[in-house]
C-alpha cells in the first residue's frame, strides 16, 4: 500500500471525519503561572517541528484549543492569524512574552498596607497595560477568524452565568463573534485582581447585537477541558459532517492534552484552624494571594481532572488523556501575580523540571498526583507529537481538500 508523507504542515488541519481522533489541547488559568504551560507548549511544538519542519505550529494539529484566564490569552496567541494567515505567535515566543510584560501587567508594590488598601478600594491592578497590550497584539481579529477552533470560558456577572466563546457556536450565533482581544481581556479579569470587562458585538451597520459584562472564566471552569469536549460533543449531536459518527460519550476517540498552571504543595495550603478565624477580609487577603479565589479556581481545576481521569480510565483509554500539573509549588511560585524577575524565572524552571518529572495521575482518595508507569512528561509529549503528526498526515491523505491545500504530496 502506498503511504503519503506531508511536505509541509501549513495545510489547514482537515476535519476529524478524515482521521481517527479528535485532538484537544486545554490550558488552565493561573495568572503569571501561565509561564509553566507555556514552557510545556514550547517543548511540544519543537517536537512537532522535528517531525514536520520549522514552520509547524500547534494550531496545525489540534481540532480545538481551549483556555481559561491566562490560558485563554495563550489560546488566542496560538490561534490568531498573522498577515500570512499563520499563527501570530510560535509557542516558544509565549514564555518571553510573559517575562517581558507580566511585570508591567502586575506592577509590584513593596508596601503591604498600600496593597491592602488597593484591594479594599477596588481591583489590585487597573488592567490598563494588559488591555492596551492585548488590543495592540490581537488588533481587529475576531473569534471566527482563528486558525483552528477555540473554546474560551468567561463568566457574565450581570446574568450570573457562564458565557463560552466557541468557534463551533459562533457559526450559528454571530452575536458572540467578538474581538479576540475583548475575549482575552474578559477571561483574564480575575475578581479582586483585574477589573471586569464590558463590551459589545455589533452588526455591520453598527447596531449593537449583544452586550457583555464579563469576569474571569475561572469562575466557570478554570480547567476548560470538559468545556471543550462538551462543545465538540454538541457538534457531533448536531450531525456535523466534520465528525465521524460516534456516540457523544465515546471519549476513547478523543486525544486530550490538559496543562495545569501549578498549585501549592500540601503543607503550603490553607488550614481550617487559621481560616476558621477569617472574616471577609481574611478570605480576600493574605501575604501572597487571595484565598477565596485560590479555593474556587483550584477546586474547579481539580474536579475536572477527577472527572476526565475517571472517564478515560473507565474506557480503558488512559493513554489518550495526558494531564501535566505540578502540585508542589512553594512560596511566591504559587502566587498568580508576584511578577518579580526572580519569581518569573523560577516559574520557567518549574516548567522545565516538570518535563523531567514522571507522568502523574490523580489519586481519587487523596487528591494528590502520584507517578504512573508512563515515563516522564517529556517522553509522553514526544510520543503524542508523533501521534499528532501521523493523524494530520492521515487526514491529508484521505481528504481531497488536504491534498489540494498541501500543493503536492510524495510517496513514502
Amino acid at each position: 500500500m502506498e503511504q503519503f508523507v506531508m511536505d509541509s504542515p501549513k495545510s489547514p488541519l482537515q476535519p476529524p471525519t478524515f482521521g481517527n481522533l479528535i485532538t484537544v489541547l486545554s490550558i488552565d488559568g493561573g495568572g503569571i503561572r501561565g509561564i509553566i504551560p507555556a514552557t510545556i507548549l514550547a517543548f511540544l511544538e519543537t517536537e512537532l517541528q522535528k517531525l514536520d519542519g520549522e514552520e509547524a505550529r500547534l494550531a496545525d494539529y489540534f481540532d480545538v484549543i481551549s483556555g481559561t484566564s491566562t490560558g485563554g490569552l495563550v489560546t488566542a496567541m496560538l490561534t490568531a492569524p498573522n498577515e500570512q494567515n499563520r499563527p501570530l505567535f510560535a509557542a516558544k515566543d509565549i514564555k518571553d512574552f510573559y517575562l517581558q510584560h507580566c511585570p508591567k501587567i502586575f506592577p509590584q508594590d513593596n508596601f503591604p498596607l498600600s496593597k491592602l488598601f488597593k484591594s479594599l478600594a477596588g481591583p489590585k491592578y487597573d488592567g490598563k497595560y494588559l488591555r492596551s497590550l492585548v488590543q495592540q497584539k490581537l488588533g481587529d481579529i475576531r473569534l471566527h477568524q482563528t486558525l483552528t477552533n477555540v473554546v474560551i470560558p468567561t463568566f457574565d456577572i450581570k446574568k450570573l452565568q457562564p458565557t463560552i466563546f466557541s468557534s463551533y457556536e459562533v457559526k450559528k450565533n454571530p452575536s458572540i463573534d467578538a474581538l479576540l482581544s475583548d475575549i482575552s481581556i474578559a477571561t483574564s479579569a480575575a475578581p479582586t485582581y483585574l477589573p471586569a470587562h464590558h463590551f459589545e458585538t455589533k452588526e455591520s451597520t453598527g447596531k449593537a447585537m449583544r452586550t457583555f459584562d464579563l469576569i474571569d472564566g475561572g469562575v466557570a471552569a478554570n480547567n476548560p477541558t470538559l468545556v471543550a469536549i462538551n462543545e465538540v460533543t454538541k457538534e457531533i449531536t448536531r450531525g456535523s459532517a466534520d465528525f465521524f459518527p460516534i456516540r457523544p460519550t465515546d471519549y476513547g476517540r478523543f486525544l486530550v492534552i490538559s496543562l495545569g498552571t501549578g498549585s501549592p504543595k500540601c503543607e503550603e495550603k490553607y488550614d481550617a484552624i487559621k481560616s476558621a478565624k477569617w472574616g471577609l477580609l481574611g478570605w480576600l487577603t493574605s501575604e501572597s494571594s487571595t484565598p477565596l479565589i485560590d479555593v474556587f479556581m483550584q477546586s474547579s481545576s481539580d474536579m475536572i481532572d477527577f472527572h476526565m481521569s475517571a472517564v478515560f480510565q473507565a474506557l480503558h483509554s488512559e493513554d489518550n488523556y495526558l494531564r501535566i500539573q505540578d502540585d508542589n509549588l512553594t512560596g511566591n511560585e504559587s502566587s498568580v501575580d508576584i511578577a518579580t524577575k526572580e519569581n518569573l524565572e523560577s516559574l520557567v524552571r518549574v516548567g522545565e523540571k516538570l518535563l523531567q518529572k514522571p507522568v502523574s495521575k490523580v489519586n481519587f482518595e487523596t487528591g494528590v498526583f502520584e507517578p504512573s508507569n508512563q515515563g516522564t512528561n517529556e517522553h509522553a509529549l514526544i510520543k503524542l507529537a508523533d501521534i499528532l503528526s501521523k493523524e494530520k498526515r492521515i487526514r491529508d491523505m484521505r481528504s481531497p481538500h488536504g491534498k489540494v491545500a498541501n500543493g503536492h504530496m510524495t510517496k513514502a
